[in-house]
């Protein structure tokens, strides 16, 4: 596939994105410019980025320490994006992060807030991050149990090189995820109340990003819905 060809085809699937997203929001009577699209590029070439930040993306998600180190030393638009690392992330893997990440989604325990606040430390910057929230226990997935963020957040908060922004989750598999968008709403606005400032939601990828809407997200992780469900032959 020619650039030119792959061009048009994001513009094509993007422009889908961003309508439904729009429809979402009017739907739930919210304004769709509270609502940041992270576009998820996992296995997908640096080339697809530097595409998806001429049609005016400005965020996306990664969730492969090795893949993304790599990948963004290719990206030519990368002073024109935020980086999101959105994986399960193992804390000896939290200074080579740091080198690139502007934003951690995917803060879930006390030993990894110790492993990034001292990382940022010593690249002399602050790190923005989001309390993972595990809405599905009976699956094994990353999180802190919804009665626990509270205390993550707040050790997230007592770090002078850790930014806490709110929380993300993902949804159950296989299941309505209304329930579960509405039961992370609720720990978020917990959050809030210990960290005003802590307002970001990020809920919502490319099959439910209507009900994540709905139940207040402001960040949507959206990968194959824009890229495809495979990296294009090149």
């Amino acid at each position: 596939m020619t650039d030119q060809a792959r061009r048009a085809e994001l513009e094509r699937s993007l422009g889908a994105v961003r309508e439904r997203v729009s429809r979402a929001c009017e739907a739930a009577g919210r304004d769709p410019a509270e609502v940041t699209l992270v576009a998820v590029t996992k296995f997908f070439p640096a080339s697809d980025v530097d595409l998806l930040a001429e049609l005016g993306v400005t965020d996306i998600g990664e969730n492969r320490d090795q893949e993304v180190s790599a990948k963004l030393r290719d990206v030519a638009r990368r002073q024109d994006l935020r980086v999101h690392f959105i994986g399960q992330l193992q804390s000896k893997k939290a200074t080579s992060v740091v080198r690139y990440a502007d934003v951690v989604q995917s803060v879930d325990r006390p030993k990894l807030v110790t492993s990034l606040e001292s990382a940022a430390g010593s690249a002399g910057r602050v790190l923005d991050v989001l309390v993972q929230v595990n809405l599905d226990e009976a699956r094994g997935r990353g999180g802190v149990a919804p009665q626990d963020a509270v205390e993550l957040a707040g050790l997230v908060g007592g770090g002078e090189h850790l930014r806490l922004r709110g929380v993300m989750a993902v949804a159950p598999l296989g299941a309505d995820p209304a329930p579960a968008f509405a039961r992370l709403r609720e720990v978020a606005g917990a959050v809030r109340e210990v960290a005003p400032g802590a307002t970001w939601i990020s809920a919502g990828m490319s099959g439910d990003l209507e009900e994540a809407i709905a139940h207040g997200a402001t960040h949507l992780r959206v990968g194959s819905a824009i890229l495809g469900t495979r990296q294009p032959h090149r």
